[in-house]
C-alpha cells in the first residue's frame, strides 16, 4: 500500500537539512495569523454594526409610534356587564378581513365560550373588546355604551385577562399578584392563591410570597407562571373575565381543580372563554363556534353535538379517535 505524499514534505526535508529552522516556521505561522486577524475583526465589527442599525431602527419605530388615546367617558359596570357585538368587521391588513359581520350578545353574569380552529378569529374578538385594535365597521357595546367612546383605562380596569402567554415582572410573587389591586389584603390574596391551586407551589418556594422572580418569571415553569396569572385574575375580582387558553400549560389533574375554582369565580360574572380543549367549556352557558371570522354555530354542548355540524366535528376530532 502506497501512502500519499504529505503536502508539507518539502518543508520537513528543509528542516532536516537545516535550511530552515523550526522557529522560523513558527514565526511565519504566527505572523500569518496576525496578518489575518485585523481583517477578521473588521468583518465581525461590521456584522455587529449591521445588527445595531437594525435594532436602532426598531427602537426608533417604537418611539415614533403614536400613543393610545386614553380619553373618553367612564365605563359603568358597577352592577352588570352586558357585552354586545353588532355587525363587527375587522382586518389587520386592508382587503384581508379577519372578522366578518360578527354579531353576538353576552348577557351579564353568563359564560360564553369561543371555539374554532386556529386562525378562526377567536383571540381577535377579545383584542377588539379590549380596544387593542379598533373595528373597521360595526360597534361593540358594554351596558349600552359604545366602547369606541369609552376611556381605554376604565375599560381595561373593568376586565381581567389570562392569556396563553403569561406576563410576569421581575419582582416578588406577592407584588406580581397584587398588581391587579394594591389594596388587596393578605386574606384575599390567600383565598385567590388557594382557588387557583398554586398554594402548594408557593409554599415550596424558598421565600414563599417574597420569592423574587427573574426576568419574565424565568425561574418558574410555564405551568407555574400560568397558575400565578390565574391567581392574579382572581385577585382583581373583575366584572368581565377573559380566559384565552388559560390552562393550556397545566396538567390535566390541576386543570380539573382550576375548572372547579373557575366555576365559582364565574358566578354572576360575565366571562369569555377561549379554549381548544373542548372539555374545559362543556358547562358554558353558550358555545359559539367560529370559522374564518364568522359565527357558524351557537348553542349548548348537547345541542351542538346533536346538530352534527362544525362543533361535532371538532369534538369528535379530539375524543372520537378521528384523524386530525
Amino acid at each position: 500500500m502506497v501512502l500519499p505524499p504529505l503536502p508539507n514534505s518539502r518543508l520537513i526535508v528543509m528542516i532536516v537539512y537545516g535550511r530552515i529552522s523550526v522557529g522560523v516556521i513558527s514565526a511565519f505561522i504566527v505572523y500569518a495569523r496576525q496578518f489575518g486577524r485585523p481583517i477578521s475583526e473588521i468583518a465581525q465589527i461590521y456584522g455587529q454594526l449591521q445588527t445595531a442599525i437594525a435594532g436602532a431602527e426598531r427602537v426608533f419605530m417604537v418611539l415614533d409610534e403614536a400613543g393610545e388615546d386614553m380619553t373618553g367617558e367612564a365605563l359603568s359596570v358597577d352592577r352588570e356587564a352586558v357585552v354586545s357585538f353588532r355587525n363587527v368587521n375587522f382586518s389587520y391588513q386592508p382587503g384581508r378581513p379577519v372578522i366578518r359581520d360578527f354579531s353576538l350578545t353576552i348577557p351579564s353574569g353568563k359564560t360564553v365560550a369561543l371555539v374554532g380552529s386556529t386562525g378562526s378569529g377567536k383571540t381577535t374578538v377579545v383584542n377588539l373588546l379590549m380596544r387593542f385594535y379598533d373595528t373597521d365597521s360595526g360597534e361593540i357595546r358594554i351596558n349600552g355604551q359604545n366602547i369606541a367612546e369609552v376611556s381605554r383605562g376604565t375599560l381595561r380596569r373593568a376586565a381581567a385577562i389570562v392569556l396563553q402567554d403569561t406576563v410576569m415582572f421581575s419582582d416578588k410573587i406577592r407584588n406580581n399578584l397584587k398588581y391587579a389591586g394594591e389594596t388587596v389584603t393578605q386574606e384575599q390574596l390567600d383565598r385567590a392563591v388557594e382557588m387557583s391551586c398554586c398554594k402548594d407551589m408557593i409554599a415550596m418556594l424558598p421565600e414563599g410570597y417574597d420569592t423574587m422572580l427573574t426576568a419574565s418569571g424565568a425561574n418558574l415553569s410555564q405551568g407555574q407562571r400560568q397558575l400565578l396569572a390565574i391567581a392574579r385574575a382572581f385577585v382583581a375580582d373583575p366584572k368581565l373575565l377573559i380566559l384565552d387558553e388559560a390552562t393550556s400549560s397545566v396538567d390535566t389533574r390541576t386543570e380539573k381543580a382550576i375548572q372547579s375554582a373557575m366555576r365559582l369565580v364565574m358566578q354572576n360574572r360575565t366571562s369569555i372563554v377561549i379554549a381548544h380543549r373542548l372539555s374545559t367549556i362543556r358547562d358554558a352557558d353558550l358555545i359559539v363556534v367560529m370559522d374564518q371570522g364568522q359565527i357558524v354555530e351557537c348553542g349548548s354542548h348537547e345541542t351542538l353535538l346533536a346538530k352534527k355540524g362544525k362543533y361535532h366535528e371538532l369534538y369528535m376530532t379530539q375524543y372520537g379517535g378521528f384523524a386530525t
